[in-house]
């Protein structure tokens, strides 16, 4: 009966191990460099969604700079660049240099994580928590992948990520 139970719980455990591997999307190393791209959305919080992470009647902020910080399995920093929004609030930041040294520990969607930096918008550059904001938005895969002559890019989303005014006036209750 022993020997029935170790093969069932090692069958079973190599069954886990081909799956978790399956579902983590595969990033296509160049030059052991991986082609991955993080996007994502910055906005002006409104005063009215003060203290939530609702984002209902949020402005996008152009030129807004983000950050993504990378960290391998030992939690060095491997990657950190900045970047900044388009005129719409939108981000596409290229994370060229990125390499992982571990194809599963260091997966972008486990190693890296988003933060907004700096505002150019006087009466919006407080930092907020919307999705986790003050300590990284972490990265989805949403099966979005560009096909390039030479090799494919793997594109992540974070965020949205926001900004919020300095003072909102208080509520006046009637």
């Amino acid at each position: 009966m022993e020997a029935s139970q170790l093969k069932i719980f090692l069958s079973s455990f190599l069954l886990l191990l081909i799956l978790s591997l399956a579902a983590f999307p595969s990033v296509t190393i160049a030059d052991e460099t991986a082609a991955v791209v993080v996007e994502g959305m910055v906005y002006c919080q409104s005063c009215d969604q003060f203290g939530s992470w609702s984002l209902t009647g949020a402005e996008p902020i152009p030129a807004a700079k983000i950050s993504v910080t990378c960290k391998n399995h030992k939690n060095h920093v491997i990657f950190y660049k900045a970047f900044e929004t388009n005129g719409n609030g939108y981000f596409y930041a290229e994370l060229d240099g990125f390499k992982m040294s571990h194809n599963v520990l260091d997966h972008p969607l486990h190693s890296c994580h988003v933060k907004p930096v700096s505002s150019p918008l006087e009466n919006c550059n407080f930092f907020s928590n919307v999705n986790n904001g003050l300590y990284g938005s972490p990265l989805r895969y949403e099966n979005k992948r560009l096909f390039r002559k030479d090799w494919e890019v793997v594109v992540y989303s974070a965020g949205p990520l926001a900004f919020r005014p300095a003072h909102c006036p208080p509520e006046t209750h009637y």
